[in-house]
């Protein structure tokens, strides 16, 4: 393990004004973002997709890492340039989602568990040599009456850290992310309170595991009310909620913190960090990890037409402009309507 070089890299994913695109989708969840906008799915248009992603100005002034799928990062461009390089090109970090999905989990009705540490320290080793520097690992935690159970969380937290732990061997900055699901009626109180016991028991099995903290960075929810709660909450009140749990669970040795949108609307994701932002100066790298949240607006533009890359690059660069001014709190309402 090279302490330092995981240290630079993880610091680096955390560069003021730029976040980490999640371009992550398996083969069958960009299927269904395909067919929403009526493009069909196949190897070669996924590869024109990505590519123009990754050919965006936003590439070089406001993401610092993408998170690619196995398929992604051994795609090469139309001119027979590895995608990889494209983003090492623009500055960016190339990474890499590692794990096999959320699964049922035996004897725990409605909770699952995380797969994919099975031959995972060779995959490793296959995925630094094609040029990934970090990798991605998810756990799935459901909110709900009696759950989520202690058992569960145990068991994949304890995931998260065996898989942190292989990806330092390699010398790959893994990003852990524990997803407490927006899905339900609960107040933003209970996600807290879920939250929080999630985080404090992933470190508690991280540091078990030995993992170099500083060289890690924490992809989380932010602490929002359910999609279907009576009482909803504004930005300032996820901001308040949100950096109060990471103060009460997040060792200050964690380099930086990552946030999923995690169902959020692409604006609504931005308004709120932005207001996680204007608390001000955190222990932590505060930034973005956003899929959906980042390429919503770049697939309709696109629409599977050679003739709309432009329109489609357009959209993922305002997109991203926009999270770039909120993770340093210079997002408004204003000024997304003036760019847009």
């Amino acid at each position: 393990m090279n302490k330092d070089q995981l240290s630079t890299v993880a610091k680096a994913m955390v560069a003021r004004g730029k976040g980490i695109l999640a371009a992550d989708e398996s083969t069958s969840t960009i299927k269904k973002r395909f067919d929403a906008i009526k493009t069909e799915s196949t190897e070669e248009t996924r590869r024109d997709y990505r590519e123009f992603m990754f050919r965006a100005q936003a590439m070089r002034e406001n993401i610092s890492g993408v998170i690619l799928y196995d398929e992604t990062i051994r795609q090469k461009a139309k001119d027979g340039t590895p995608l990889v390089k494209l983003i090492e090109a623009a500055g960016a970090i190339p990474g890499i989602k590692v794990d096999a999905g959320a699964k049922p989990m035996p004897s725990f009705p409605g909770e699952t568990i995380t797969e994919g540490l099975d031959g995972l320290p060779k995959r490793m080793k296959d995925y630094y040599d094609l040029g990934a520097r970090f990798a991605k690992w998810r756990a799935v935690i459901t909110i709900a009456d009696g759950k989520p159970t202690e058992g569960s969380v145990r068991a994949n937290m304890q995931a998260l850290a065996r898989y942190a732990a292989i990806c330092q061997e390699a010398n790959i900055v893994p990003i852990v992310e524990p997803e407490v699901l927006m899905d339900g009626a609960h107040a933003i109180e209970r996600n807290f309170e879920v939250t929080r016991f999630v985080l404090k028991t992933l470190y508690d099995e991280l540091y078990m595991h030995r993992v170099f903290l500083e060289g890690t960075i924490l992809k989380p929810n932010m602490v929002v009310p359910g999609e279907d709660a009576t009482k909803k909450a504004t930005p300032d009140e996820v901001a308040a909620w949100t950096i109060k749990l990471f103060r009460e669970s997040v060792p200050v040795a964690v380099p930086g913190i990552a946030f999923l949108s995690g169902g959020q609307s692409d604006v609504e994701a931005t308004a709120n960090l932005d207001a996680i932002a204007r608390l001000g100066p955190q222990p932590w790298g505060i930034t973005f990890s956003y899929g959906r949240a980042l390429q919503a607006a770049a697939q309709k533009a696109w629409s599977g037409q050679t003739a709309q890359e432009a329109a489609g690059q357009a959209a993922f660069n305002h997109r991203a402009r926009m999270n770039g001014l909120a993770m340093i709190g210079e997002w408004s309402d204003k000024t997304e309507k003036a760019a847009a």
